[in-house]
């Protein structure tokens, strides 16, 4: 996952992807493998009025972003899908952090290594 913006006025995930899509991150992080219909029961607690499909969306935008992958399951049920972690919660926050870095060195270079240099001297 490349990250396209940093919201500076974020916590977290949320700094990096929108707000929903961060709470079926930290979610799936805990549990590593589940379908959407498990996902939106534990959504559904703190935001009553969302979706299944929503959360099924949402989802599939994290596999596009390469966060998840899934796989076809037949059940009793038909068809549902399993969606799982790609990665580690410690390797996106590595890769994020990296990206920015890399960014402010190639955009500021001097200022972000006299920024660098300062804080490494505390």
């Amino acid at each position: 996952m490349e990250p396209s913006e940093f919201k500076l006025n974020q916590k977290g995930i949320k700094a990096v992807l929108p707000s929903l899509e961060a709470e079926i991150m930290e979610y799936m992080w805990e549990i590593k493998e589940g379908t959407a219909g498990e996902v939106f029961e534990y959504l559904k607690k703190k935001h009553p009025e969302i979706r299944r499909s929503t959360v099924s969306i949402l989802m599939n935008r994290l596999c596009e972003k390469g966060l998840l992958t899934r796989r076809m399951d037949r059940g009793r049920g038909g068809i549902r899908y399993i969606y799982t972690i790609t990665t580690t919660r410690e390797e996106f926050e590595r890769k994020v952090v990296e990206k920015i870095i890399d960014s402010l060195l190639a955009n500021f270079r001097e200022a972000t290594y006299a920024y660098l240099a300062k804080k490494i001297k505390k």
